[in-house]
């Protein structure tokens, strides 16, 4: 099967300069590393976009590619001196965290391997408490620095000794065809120095299992699903590295009374067949107390009624959510026999064309059903 071609792989022109090529590396390895995109195909398409990105950043290798094609990189198509095309190849690690050193925390492995885990705590307010903001203590099991080798993983009075197979790097390189691959080192497994001596208590890690109380200041406004970064309070790194940081997430828990949507509460309110004929006023909850509600007559169930600024404050500014409340006409239960006679005069009242005026949902219903039987009897 051929291969495709180089420059269509990464959607340049073949005068297209080392920028340019390496800005569509960048966004079509953003968009198929396996790290970021778990669909299926994506791994392929990352390792024919790594390739191309590759060659076309060599000079070398590029010149052989105008000339001949994919030929050039056959086994024994060209040789390996001084006429020929050299294998040497670029070093992805060096490519990748060139390009990646600003998104996934710098290109070297070393470090990232090092610094210490990013740690998630879920923590459940109360609506009143999200809304309104609220400091918070929380226990966290964690790595902290040792406080006897202060991280460094060697015993008192001696030293971590650079890597005598990685010389300190962390990383070793091996050959395979025209490429270099580059990983941690099995020597100091990416570390870059050796202990000979290693602490009696954290024995050589640097760190040792503690638990901590952090004070946790919620803003007001947040929701389920926003998070609080706390910077370096994760896991500690290796050897004296700079710690991770915490992820506070947070969950807020079902209200009684009140739904959130956005920045605005939504409540139900019922009231009784007879206010919502005759209107009135009735007093509604909100988060800062209550509040008087005018009921105008003949309002039917369902109807929202808006209370301005009595949402929520949005956590990163903007203007105040409102209160929304759904009033719902309520059926009265457990009559006695004068409410049940009085009701009953009134249905009275409601026969005949009288009782349409004041039903005309009603009479639209029946006048409708009447027409669609109608149309099936044609």
């Amino acid at each position: 099967m051929a291969k495709k071609d180089y420059y269509e792989i990464l959607g340049v022109t073949k005068t297209a300069d080392e920028r340019s090529i390496k800005k569509a590396y960048k966004r079509l390895a953003m968009k198929y590393h396996p790290d970021r995109n778990q669909e299926q195909g994506a791994a392929t398409q990352f390792k024919e976009v790594k390739e191309a990105y590759e060659i076309l950043t060599d000079e070398k290798k590029r010149a052989a590619y105008d000339q001949y094609g994919h030929a050039a990189f056959e086994q024994g198509s060209m040789g390996g001196g001084a006429g020929g095309f050299s294998g040497s190849g670029a070093d992805f690690t060096d490519v990748f965290g060139e390009v990646f050193g600003d998104i996934f925390g710098g290109g070297r492995r070393q470090k990232r391997a090092s610094r210490g885990s990013d740690l998630r705590y879920d923590i459940e307010l109360t609506l009143e408490e999200a809304v309104r903001g609220v400091t918070k203590e929380i226990l966290i099991p964690t790595l902290d620095s040792c406080d006897i080798c202060h991280g460094s993983g060697a015993k008192p009075g001696s030293a971590p000794a650079t890597c005598p197979t990685c010389h300190g790097a962390g990383q070793v390189q091996m050959r395979q065809g025209f490429f270099t691959v580059q990983q941690s080192c099995p020597h100091c497994h990416g570390c870059g120095k050796i202990i000979k001596e290693p602490c009696n208590k954290c024995h050589g890690h640097g760190n040792v299992e503690k638990s901590k109380t952090l004070s946790v200041k919620i803003p007001a406004g947040v929701d389920t699903t926003d998070r609080i970064r706390l910077t370096g309070e994760g896991a500690a790194g290796q050897q004296g590295s700079p710690a991770g940081d915490l992820y506070v997430q947070v969950q807020v828990k079902a209200h009684p009374i009140f739904e959130r949507e956005n920045n605005n509460l939504y409540c139900e309110v019922p009231i009784n067949f007879a206010m919502a004929a005759l209107g009135g006023e009735i007093e509604v909850p909100t988060l800062d107390g209550r509040v008087k509600l005018k009921i105008p007559l003949e309002t039917q169930t369902g109807k929202l009624f808006r209370i301005r600024e009595k949402g929520v404050k949005p956590v990163r500014g903007g203007s105040q959510g409102d209160l929304l409340c759904r009033v719902v006409v309520e059926t009265p239960v457990s009559l006695n026999e004068q409410q049940k006679q009085l009701l009953r005069e009134l249905e009275g009242t409601f026969s005949g064309t009288a009782g349409e005026k004041n039903s005309p949902r009603s009479k639209n219903f029946l006048d409708g059903v009447k027409k669609f039987f109608d149309d099936l009897t044609r």
